[in-house]
C-alpha cells in the first residue's frame, strides 16, 4: 500500500512539472500599453477565427454578393454559376476595392506596430479609425442618424460626434451593414428591368399565339442569356460595383 502511495505521489509530482515546462509563462504588462506575446497571440487567433464575420461586417462583401446573387434570379438561372463561384468571385472583388484601405492600414498602423514605433492599443485606434472613415463615407447618414436614435445614447454624447472618428463602431457597423443592403436592392432592381421586359414580351406573344402550358420563362431564358452576354453583362456589374466605391 506503502509502495502503491509512493508510485501515485510521484506520478502526480511528473505529471505537474511537465505542464510547467509545456504551459508557457504569460506576463501582461499593465499600463505600458504592450502585451505579453502570449496574449498577442491569442488576441491574434481571436481575431482570425472572427474573420469572416468582420469580412462580412466592414468591407464592401455584403454589397458584391447580394448583386451578384440576385442577378442570377433574374436571368432565370438561380443556380448558376454555383454559389462557390459567386462567394469566390465577392471575395476577390473584396480585396480589390479594399486596396487602398487595406493599404493604408498596413503604412499607418501595421508597420508601425512591427517597428515599435506605437503601442498595441494605438494599433487598435488607427485600424478603427480608418475602417470608420470608410463605412461611414459610404453609409446614408439618414440610417446612421436612426441607429444613433435607438442606440440610447445621450444628448451630450451625440453632440461630441464631429467625425466619424467618434462614432462607435457598434452603431456605425450595422448602420454600414444596413446601408450596403438598400444600395445593393437598388442596383438589383435596375439590372432586373431589362429582363423582366423580356419575360413580358415572350408571355404576351405565347397568349397571343394561344400556347398556355408552355411557361414563359422556358422560351424567354436563352433570350435573356444572350442579350446578357451580348452586351458584357459581368463586365458591365463588376465595372458599376468597383464604381460604386469610388
Amino acid at each position: 500500500m506503502f509502495i502503491k502511495t509512493l508510485a501515485l505521489s510521484l506520478l502526480l509530482i511528473g505529471v505537474c512539472y511537465a505542464q510547467e515546462q509545456i504551459l508557457p509563462n504569460i506576463e501582461l504588462k499593465v499600463g505600458t500599453g504592450q502585451l505579453d506575446t502570449s496574449i498577442r497571440l491569442l488576441i491574434l487567433l481571436t481575431v482570425l477565427s472572427l474573420a469572416p464575420s468582420i469580412l462580412i461586417m466592414t468591407t464592401s462583401f455584403v454589397r458584391i454578393v447580394i448583386v451578384l446573387s440576385l442577378i442570377r434570379q433574374a436571368l432565370g438561372v438561380p443556380t448558376v454559376p454555383p454559389n462557390q463561384v459567386i462567394v469566390s468571385l465577392a471575395l476577390f472583388l473584396t480585396f480589390f476595392i479594399m486596396k487602398p484601405v487595406f493599404e493604408n492600414i498596413n503604412q499607418n498602423a501595421l508597420q508601425p506596430l512591427l517597428r515599435g514605433e506605437i503601442t498595441d492599443q494605438v494599433f487598435f485606434e488607427r485600424t478603427s479609425d480608418i475602417l470608420k472613415e470608410f463605412m461611414a463615407k459610404h453609409t446614408r447618414k439618414e440610417t446612421i442618424k436612426v441607429f444613433l436614435d435607438i442606440s440610447g445614447m445621450s444628448k451630450e454624447e451625440r453632440e461630441k460626434i464631429k467625425s466619424p472618428k467618434d462614432i462607435p463602431l457598434s452603431v456605425l457597423i450595422p448602420a454600414f451593414m444596413v446601408s450596403e443592403i438598400s444600395v445593393a436592392f437598388q442596383i438589383v432592381f435596375l439590372l432586373f428591368l431589362p429582363f423582366l421586359i423580356i419575360d413580358l414580351v415572350v408571355a404576351s406573344i405565347l397568349i397571343a399565339m394561344g400556347i398556355l402550358m408552355i411557361p414563359p420563362q422556358i422560351i424567354s431564358l436563352p433570350f435573356k442569356l444572350m442579350l446578357f452576354v451580348l452586351a458584357n453583362g459581368w463586365e458591365l456589374v463588376i465595372l458599376s460595383l468597383v464604381r460604386s466605391y469610388q
